[in-house]
């Protein structure tokens, strides 16, 4: 089965992110398939490479990008939603005339079309809100 994740939350603010990102763990040593993960509203800031969370907690961030290079997943944070939060990547801070930028790969920013073609092309969408 083909499932993509619709993340909502922000990291820290609940236990939904981190709920979100055991699901995907779980999921592929199920052997299910990842089609996409997708940030929308405040899960956008999962991608910031600036976050610091204490020693003793989780860096979901890193967890994210370690699972997603590990098993080549798609991360695509809702371009709209980060920008008007201050999430960039490199381009979009050069197009904005900014010079900082937080959003790297394997995270990517793209529109809601990404969300649609997640829906479409899996057997279930799961949200995290």
């Amino acid at each position: 089965m083909n499932v993509s994740l619709l993340i909502l939350s922000e990291p820290y603010s609940s236990q939904s992110s981190l709920s979100a990102l055991k699901y995907a763990k779980a999921a592929i040593e199920a052997g299910h398939g990842i089609t996409r993960v997708f940030f929308y509203n405040n899960g956008v800031h999962t991608g910031s490479s600036i976050q610091t969370p204490q020693q003793d907690e989780i860096n979901v961030q890193q967890e994210w990008k370690s699972l997603a290079l590990e098993h080549k997943l798609d991360l695509v944070i809702c371009i709209a939603a980060a920008l008007k939060r201050g999430n960039l990547t490199l381009d979009e801070a050069n197009r904005y005339d900014r010079e900082q930028y937080n959003i790297e790969a394997p995270f990517e920013l793209s529109g809601l079309g990404q969300l649609l073609d997640a829906q479409l092309n899996s057997d279930q969408m799961i949200t995290f809100a």
